[in-house]
């Protein structure tokens, strides 16, 4: 018995030290044994890391590849192009002036279309155009913020061809590399100041704006009016003057339509673009012969209701009120005018002072 009370000794520290080092060793190698010899580790091959990455081969030839994998998680955070209703009747109506104005202004057969609207951001914008474009940067005066608008370069060319008489069915000269010259940046600039003419129309429905032309630029880095990483909607237009032609992307970030964008969120319930005089100057007509019964207030004054059920036939109720008071006359609910009261002959009348404060 006095042997098994006795406690056992104590291992020195260098034992102890050599211990802790062979448990470390067998785990160590416990955990890697299963990971050499596992039959379930695979090997990632390039084309499962690319659609892991949300990269197709296709992306940088088309441009506009749907994102998938990580990419897709990442712009889940971006704001996504709403149903804005009144954005694409917007759109609509760009396109129609449009047509009509560029008819004018080159004085030949113009079609406009719309390819699409998308939302992307900023930064992906500018990397997917293709070089040389004309960038027309242009201000909303209202909302205190900008706008892109990118020319590329066969309308450029297209353009400058029809209003400097070039022959039909002969495509533009084209000389890669070289810079735009001055006459066809000032004819770019008035193309654009006419779209912009033409935008600011297309929203007088929903707000009054203005867009005023700011600069034009050849650089994309030059034109950065936003941060990379903020979203923006691009509409892409198509012009066709028969055989030539072109496109037009008008880029609106989402901070310049914040201002509008409860306006933008309703729906739309149908365009008039005239109104009905006829119809118009009856119902002013109507209006002056309508009759209408109005009340004339002397004294308002709060009582209880036990002092109203102690009335009795010949009971008089004190108004408080002077020769000089004005008296208020009212439509329903509605305070008309102020005024004084008299008599004429055997009538009680009022004389209108003013106009009642309907605030009041």
């Amino acid at each position: 018995m006095a042997e098994e009370n006795t406690p056992a000794p104590e291992n020195t520290p260098e034992e102890q030290k050599q211990d802790w080092t062979d448990m470390i060793e067998v785990r160590n190698s416990s955990a890697a044994a299963p990971a050499a010899g596992s039959s379930d580790s695979k090997i990632l091959n390039q084309e499962e890391i690319d659609t892991l990455f949300g990269y197709t081969p296709d992306e940088e030839e088309e441009g506009y590849a749907m994102k998938t994998g990580v990419q897709a998680i990442l712009n889940a955070s971006m704001v996504s192009y709403e149903r804005l209703p009144m954005l694409d009747i917007v759109f609509d109506r760009l396109i129609r002036m449009m047509a009509t104005s560029l008819r004018n202004f080159t004085q030949d057969n113009v079609e406009v279309s719309l390819d699409n609207i998308e939302s992307m951001r900023f930064g992906e914008y500018i990397d997917s155009l293709t070089l040389p474009t004309l960038l027309g940067v242009f201000k909303a005066e209202e909302w205190d913020n900008y706008g892109l608008m990118s020319v590329d370069s066969s309308l450029v060319y297209s353009m400058v061809d029809v209003l400097l008489g070039g022959r039909r069915g002969t495509a533009a000269m084209r000389i890669e590399g070289r810079p735009y010259t001055t006459i066809e940046l000032n004819l770019v600039k008035d193309m654009i100041d006419l779209i912009l003419s033409d935008l600011s129309t297309a929203f007088d429905p929903i707000t009054s704006v203005t867009f005023s032309y700011d600069r034009l630029e050849t650089n994309p880095r030059f034109a950065t009016i936003s941060r990379l990483s903020n979203a923006v909607i691009v509409a892409r237009l198509r012009i066709d003057m028969e055989d030539r032609g072109g496109k037009i992307d008008l880029m609106i970030p989402y901070a310049t339509l914040e201002p509008i964008r409860d306006l933008l969120l309703q729906m739309f319930m149908g365009e008039r673009y005239g109104r009905d005089a006829i119809w118009e100057n009856h119902l002013i007509e109507q209006l002056w012969e309508t009759d209408i019964q109005l009340q004339a207030i002397l004294k308002e004054k709060m009582i209880t209701l036990g002092d109203i059920a102690k009335w009795e036939k010949g009971s008089f109720l004190p108004l408080d009120m002077y020769p000089h008071d004005d008296v208020s006359v009212i439509c329903g609910d509605v305070p008309l005018f102020t005024g004084s009261m008299g008599r004429k002959e055997e009538n009680v009348v009022i004389k209108i002072q003013k106009k009642a404060d309907k605030n009041g």
